[in-house]
Parts: C-alpha cells; sequence; structure tokens
C-alpha cells in the first residue's frame, strides 16, 4: 500500500472544499459561493485497497485585515511541510491574478512536487480548457496538469490516479472507516455556520464563528447546544431576525443535515452572543481552535 500527504492550496472561493468532499466521497468541509468559506485546516481521508491519501484542506490564501486572517493565512502555510505533493487549485472561470502568483511564490518554498488542478471545467469548450493550461503552464514546472469539475465529479478520479504517483509512505495512517482527522463538535459547529451562510449575505458570515458548548447523547437522540459568536450588536440582530425567524431557519436546515450525520433525533439549541473585535483577540482565537502556525 502506498499513503502519503497532500495539500490543497489556492485563492479563496476556488473550490477546494468542494473538491475535497468530491474527492472522499462525503462531506468533509463546509462549501458556499462565498469565499474563505474554510476557517481550519482539515483533513480528509481516502482509502483504497491500494493506497490511502490524507488531503489537507486549508483556508483560502488572501490578504488579512484582522489577526484572523493572519492565522488562516498561517494555517496554509503550515500545511506546505512534510507532505508528498501539492495540488494548486485554480478556477478555470477566472482570469491569472497576482494572488496566485503570490501563492505559486510560497509553494516554490516547500520543493514538493506540485499539481496544477484547473478546477470548474463544466461548460467550458475544450479549447478554453486548453487556453487555460497555456496561460498557466510556463509560470512553474508543474508535475502534472489536470483539469476537472469538482462540482460535477468530471474527471476526479483522474485526478487520483496522477496523485498516487507522488506518494511516498507504505504504511496507513488511519483505519479504513475514517474519513476525517475531525471530532463530530468541529463537524456539528460548521453545518451550524454553513447555514449561516447560506442564509445571510455580506459581511455576516465572515464575522462569526459557531462553537458546540454542550452536547448529550441518549439511546434514541442527542441534545446539542451551539453558540453563534458575532463581533457586534448588529449582527445578532440579523442572525436572530424578527421574531427569532432566521436564527430558527438555521436550526431547522442545521438539525435535519446534523439528523443525516449521526443516524437519530436531533434536539438543536441555537443561541447568539456577542463578543467585541474576537477576531483581533488572541485569547478568543485560541478558545475557538484558531491556532498560531509559526
Amino acid at each position: 500500500m502506498r499513503s502519503g500527504f497532500v495539500t490543497l492550496v489556492g485563492r479563496p472561493n476556488v473550490g477546494k472544499s468542494t473538491l475535497l468532499n468530491s474527492i472522499i466521497g462525503t462531506k468533509v468541509a463546509i462549501t458556499s459561493n462565498k469565499p474563505q468559506t474554510t476557517r481550519n485546516t482539515i483533513q480528509g481521508i481516502r482509502t483504497e485497497e491500494d493506497s490511502q491519501i490524507i488531503f489537507i484542506d486549508t483556508p483560502g490564501i488572501h490578504k488579512p485585515n484582522h489577526k484572523l486572517g493572519q492565522y488562516l493565512n498561517k494555517q496554509a502555510y503550515s500545511s506546505l511541510n512534510e507532505i508528498d505533493a501539492v495540488l494548486f487549485l485554480v478556477s478555470a472561470k477566472e482570469s491569472l491574478g497576482t494572488g496566485d502568483k503570490f501563492i505559486l511564490d510560497k509553494i516554490k518554498e516547500a520543493d514538493v512536487p506540485v499539481i496544477l488542478v484547473i478546477n470548474k471545467i463544466d461548460g467550458l469548450s475544450k479549447d478554453e480548457i486548453f487556453n487555460k493550461i497555456t496561460e498557466y503552464k510556463d509560470l512553474y514546472e508543474f508535475a502534472d496538469i489536470v483539469p476537472v469539475s469538482a462540482l460535477k465529479n468530471k474527471n476526479v478520479d483522474e485526478l487520483i490516479k496522477v496523485i498516487k504517483k507522488y506518494l511516498t509512505d507504505d504504511i496507513k495512517y488511519y483505519d479504513d472507516s475514517f474519513i476525517t482527522n475531525k471530532p463530530l463538535t468541529f463537524t456539528i459547529s460548521e453545518i451550524v455556520r454553513e447555514k449561516v451562510f447560506e442564509l445571510t449575505d455580506k459581511e455576516v458570515p465572515h464575522s462569526l464563528t459557531c462553537i458546540v458548548e454542550n452536547i448529550e447523547k441518549s439511546s434514541s437522540s442527542y441534545h446539542i447546544n451551539v453558540a453563534i459568536i458575532v463581533d457586534r450588536d448588529s449582527l445578532k440582530k440579523i442572525i436572530i431576525g424578527k421574531q427569532g425567524s432566521m436564527v430558527k431557519e438555521i436550526g431547522i436546515k442545521a438539525r435535519s443535515e446534523i439528523e443525516q450525520l449521526l443516524g437519530k433525533n436531533v434536539y438543536l439549541e441555537i443561541y447568539v452572543k456577542v463578543i467585541k473585535k474576537w477576531r483581533d483577540k488572541e485569547k478568543y482565537l485560541q478558545e475557538f481552535g484558531f491556532n498560531d502556525f509559526e
């Protein structure tokens, strides 16, 4: 058996989490059409008879404007250490930008094979895909270039075949049943945060985080308490909504998905807390699971 670690990097909103979910075959990372959805380094594990690949989904590398943003970039950079290959994701529907070149400069420091993954090819002609490959191929000596549609699961199996060529280990790191290294509480909090992304707009999702404060399991159900942390009173009003309508809808959508995940009835209680400027306070960043990756 061959095994190894592979990192997904790219600008925000190029589809890293969607690709990870497609590779694993189930949701291990939340997705959204809003950038910077991923907040933590998430490992997804794909095990086959001949291989085990541990994928590391990173926050999109971006120009930070608060301490949380600095942490997210550090997480992305740290994932370039002690890996077997990098998947550098770009969007076929966006032009090559300075952000892509900046990330490539960081990747060069890792000195590992880099596979260029051109995502979002659905709806594009072969000529358009070829032109996009041409646009990138002279920027760096990529080990391979693979166009895919993560959303449509197109050419993902070919990408897996390519990745296997670069695996360097010969041990199994996780049992076959493992698909992620993240605990249940993390997955639940992320599901709630995803529903906030779906139901709100503009800056609201990026100003909050979600924390499971209590979880109790009985023979037939789970009782779960989740706090949505926001940084100002105006956002709390938006999340709660008129007569509690918004937080109720968030709860309904989140509970349905959590019940599918757990296979039991879920009693979900969601409440909103205000912590001023939490994204710039070391104490809360540590408490909420954003670690320093210097």
